[in-house]
């Protein structure tokens, strides 16, 4: 009887117990474990794939190629993949997955720094408010790819210019023998109010001529202005399409990721099926080959040029999209013990690999097109918007049925716009609703709401300036807070909150720690290539352009003002946390870098092993011998 008799439990054990169900019961922990999980494994990585593989990866890496050396720029690509990207990208999803919150709710490791988050989620919440406007772009062009002529092959359309010409062979072909036949006056065109072509002659020139393409994005769909002064009435075609565009993101999203991670299914292998499709397509044109050559063609001496590396750079940090929030949000639905080391590896090298292959596509049509208009590939390369509505379309409609392809090719533009939407759109709602659980049970009606406010916002990109503004946007909006972000996120996990710490959370969630690897990028690379990175885009900071528009002295004005909106929480909540603290400025510094109570894994059991776990704020030179594999 007495060898089965129970030891009393020590007391502080059952305080210790005590403080666990008090805290599994304090409402920030149970709102947290109501958040909804991925139904499937390939939903998770369908959605992170879906949103790293946007309109970066084709329309700004091939060109960044053709100007950096051909082949030659994949090691600057894939050194700063390695070093860079992957690390980035692995340390936001195994923060996401271990808090199981929101990126503006994770920062309960370092109070100081909760700006952070706040600054994400703004800036992903802002960037709602003008990029769909190129959703609204596309689905103009799959409407318009219906018709039974393209009315971007033809110059007899009430948008089309004296200067017309129907193909860039044509172009190229004045441009080099420099035709008298289109010797004379140089027309700004410029479409009125009531929709109608107003042409202004401000001078002459001996080679001015458009295409039919160029023609129908310009004066058919931006209908653009003269300037950023000039900003119209609302275009109602791009009013439509940008609703319609909406209104599928919102039927998608209706239901959080219960619904976009089954959409995804479609919309993030749907490229890669039309990649395909359209890269066997186009090498059986001619010239193709020459415009394979062009792109794996290396030019080695470019790579002593630091340009290029700091393009390389920002082009991985843009696909995949670290500091915007994105990644941390979807990481969050994971279950705590998923392996987010092997995911973050496939999901990276295939967002990237995107990035190579989408290359061979592009440069396959080019390829078709400098062969048609007798002209070096060099000429044609272009990037951004210009390759996505002006090239690939003119390319295409010299191929048989070119409806057919046309409509192909917008489809999967849509299809890359609507998995980023899908994913930015989340991480706002999930701030929301971390905030207030209570709200999840209005999920439908808050999320219509969102749509229709960023809709309606949206509408000043659907003026006749709205490409100005779109570019000025563009141009400045995430120009200081990604780096920035990035580079403090890099700072607070592995010298503040410690990469040994970090280490035994990670060890929590896989069973081990991360490898050595990813300690010394945390703690020393990648924050160094950020800074970099940072220094140099100063450094070599130009005004906005649009063609060869310039924008007025005040657009620049505007623009810094619009860099440093998502900045400013950062330094707000800096001030407030030091302001809120007590006892002196060294007490309180150290007070606000000390993780709070709302920071401890999502999982139950993980968080009673993590609190069970004695914890100190690591010393600099233990975090400096941990970051090495010393300790």
């Amino acid at each position: 009887m007495d060898a089965l008799q129970l030891e009393p439990r020590d007391k502080d054990e059952e305080a210790g117990e005590q403080s666990l169900k008090m805290l599994d019961e304090s409402p920030a922990v149970s709102g947290i474990s109501k958040r909804p999980k991925w139904s499937h494994k390939a939903d998770y990585i369908l959605s992170m794939v879906g949103y790293c593989v946007s309109l970066v990866n084709l329309w700004r890496f091939p060109y960044l190629c053709n100007r950096n050396g051909g082949g030659a720029f994949l090691i600057p690509f894939m050194v700063c993949l390695v070093l860079c990207g992957l690390p980035l990208f692995f340390l936001e999803v195994a923060l996401g997955q271990f808090a199981g919150k929101s990126a503006m709710h994770i920062w309960g490791f370092c109070p100081l720094m909760k700006g952070l988050g706040i600054s994400m989620t703004l800036l992903s919440a802002l960037t709602l408010m003008y990029y769909p406007i190129v959703l609204s772009w596309s689905v103009y062009f799959l409407v318009q790819s219906c018709s039974q002529v393209l009315p971007w092959t033809s110059c007899g359309n009430w948008w089309n210019t004296p200067s017309c010409v129907v193909t860039s062979a044509q172009k190229y072909h004045r441009l080099l023998t420099n035709d008298s036949t289109v010797t004379g006056d140089i027309v700004l065109h410029n479409i009125t109010d009531d929709g109608q072509m107003r042409h202004t002659t401000v001078g002459t020139n001996t080679t001015l001529s458009h295409t039919a393409a160029e023609e129908f994005w310009q004066y058919n769909v931006l209908r653009i202005s003269d300037g950023l002064d000039s900003v119209g009435g609302i275009q109602t075609h791009l009013a439509l399409c940008l609703m319609t565009g909406w209104m599928i993101v919102f039927l998608c999203i209706i239901r959080g990721i219960k619904s976009a991670g089954k959409v995804v299914y479609v919309t993030a292998t749907l490229p890669y099926l039309l990649l395909i499709i359209l890269l066997i397509r186009s090498l059986m044109l001619p010239g193709s080959d020459e415009g394979l050559l062009v792109y794996i063609r290396a030019d080695f001496k470019k790579l002593t040029e630091i340009q290029v590396w700091l393009e390389a750079c920002l082009q991985v940090f843009y696909s995949l999209g670290p500091a915007w929030g994105g990644l941390i949000t979807m990481a969050s639905f994971n279950k705590f013990d998923n392996n987010c080391l092997r995911d973050a590896i496939l999901v990276t090298f295939v967002s990237e690999g995107t990035s190579m292959f989408g290359g061979l596509v592009v440069f396959t049509i080019i390829g078709f097109m400098a062969h048609e208009a007798n002209v070096p590939v060099s000429e044609v390369v272009s990037s951004g918007p210009g390759l996505g509505f002006v090239t690939y379309p003119e390319a295409l409609s010299r191929l048989p049925v070119p409806q057919l392809w046309s409509f192909v090719f917008s489809l999967m533009l849509i299809a890359l716009m609507l998995d980023t939407v899908f994913a930015t759109v989340e991480t706002v709602m999930s701030a929301i609703f971390d905030q207030y659980p209570w709200l999840r049970k209005k999920r439908i009606y808050l999320t219509a709401g969102f749509c229709v406010v960023a809709y309606f916002v949206g509408l000043v990109v659907t003026t006749r300036a709205g490409m100005y503004i779109f570019q000025l946007i563009d141009w400045y909006f995430a120009f200081l807070v990604l780096l920035t972000t990035a580079f403090l996120e890099c700072v607070c996990v592995a010298w503040i909150y410690g990469i040994e710490r970090f280490s035994d959370d990670i060890e929590l969630m896989l069973g081990r720690r991360p490898p050595l690897f990813f300690k010394i990028t945390w703690c020393y690379v990648t924050p160094l290539f950020m800074m970099t990175a940072f220094i140099f885009t100063l450094l070599q900071y130009s005004p906005p352009t649009y063609g060869k528009y310039k924008y007025p002295d005040y657009a620049a004005t505007i623009g810094w003002i619009l860099a440093c909106i998502p900045v400013m929480p950062v330094v707000v909540v800096m001030v407030t946390t030091l302001y809120r603290a007590e006892g002196s400025l060294k007490q309180r510094l150290l007070q606000s870098i000390t993780p709070d109570s709302t920071w401890s894994p999502s999982d139950p059991q993980g968080r009673r092993n993590y609190l069970q776990i004695p914890r100190e704020r690591p010393s600099l030179k233990q975090t400096f011998l941990a970051s090495i594999g010393l300790r």
